[in-house]
């Protein structure tokens, strides 16, 4: 899909959607390739839905989007009639299972087909066996607990990643994103930059953009020195620094550093370490199987107790309760 240009026209591509699917990043992936071919006036891209069963498959929002054929339909013989395919997924993929699925998109790959993912879609590729070797994506509150599940996967909190045969896109609107790529790439620029107006895009975003907001811009301009110190939280939560390392780091004293978090933030530097530290236990909770220990050591604790402790006070259940909730 994202190898040499001068294929043959139209770019026929397949979307595999799993249960619970994000609609946004499906539909972001879509539309550019049909405004694409809205502004050549002709078809450069063709698409179809597929499902594992041939049904509908209903998205995280509850609406169904109805399939053009079951993935079986292209079990055996000769290679399928597109040349890439994106698995879109949604919330839970870091639960899906099913061999079937994983079987065939190993066997679609060996037959010569581009294979990529949207949003948490990644988590599948890798538990088919698809991901090792290759760089890739995920959506950024998916990270953490990917990481941890696969930590030979290189991974990295980018837009999309697209590596050889393998193309990976951190979901919401970040799929348009990867697909004006596609079509900047395959069709010029200036196409691309039709279709990005047509959007009401002010500009493209590359491929290695962060997905999410900068600090200043997600805490409302404040103080630079508060700015970095967060920074600096957000790079060490496994093994925390001390009050005294972060004032040391930006330059304050301790006290000073309080003060500014507390005018800004209405909270000390501490209780918003804390709060930073038990925000990514709960993703790690939700997103992976790692024994309670675990998820509060990489979380910054060195004992489940005060862990337990902890996230009861902030979330109102233990991390125990969370994940039953979860499970069921």
């Amino acid at each position: 899909m994202f190898g040499e240009p001068g294929h043959k026209i139209p770019e026929r591509i397949a979307f595999f959607l799993v249960p619970d699917f994000s609609l946004i990043a499906f539909s972001a992936s879509v539309e550019p390739l049909r405004i694409a071919n809205r502004m050549a006036g002709q078809e450069l891209n063709a698409w179809r839905i597929l499902s594992k069963n041939g049904e509908p498959v209903q998205a995280s929002s509850g609406i169904a989007v109805t399939a053009d054929a079951a993935m079986t339909q292209f079990a055996d013989g000769d290679r399928p009639p597109f040349s890439s395919i994106l698995v879109c997924s949604g919330i839970r993929a870091e639960h899906y299972e099913d061999r079937e699925v994983f079987a065939w998109l190993r066997r679609t790959e060996r037959k010569g087909v581009d294979i990529g993912a949207i949003c948490t879609g990644s988590h599948i590729l890798a538990r088919a066996g698809l991901l090792g070797g290759y760089r890739c994506t995920i959506h950024w509150e998916n990270l953490p607990g990917f990481a941890e599940a696969f930590p030979d996967i290189e991974v990295a909190a980018h837009l999309f990643e697209i590596d050889r045969n393998r193309f990976t896109c951190s979901g919401g609107t970040a799929g348009l994103d990867m697909m004006l790529h596609l079509i900047s790439h395959q069709h010029g620029e200036e196409l691309a930059t039709k279709v990005s107006e047509q959007c009401l895009l002010d500009q493209i975003r590359r491929s290695h953009s962060n997905q999410r907001m900068p600090l200043n811009v997600r805490l409302g301009g404040h103080h630079p020195k508060l700015i970095a110190t967060i920074g600096m939280m957000e790079a060490n939560l496994e093994e925390p620094l001390s009050p005294e390392e972060l004032a040391a780091y930006v330059g304050l004293s301790r006290r000073h550093l309080e003060r500014l978090f507390r005018k800004h933030l209405g909270r000390s530097p501490a209780q918003y370490y804390l709060e930073l530290r038990l925000e990514r236990a709960r993703h790690l909770l939700y997103q992976t199987d790692m024994p309670v220990l675990d998820v509060a050591l990489a979380s910054g604790f060195i004992s489940a107790s005060h862990f337990s402790k902890c996230y009861r006070h902030m979330y109102g259940k233990t991390p125990r309760a969370e994940r039953i909730g979860v499970a069921a």
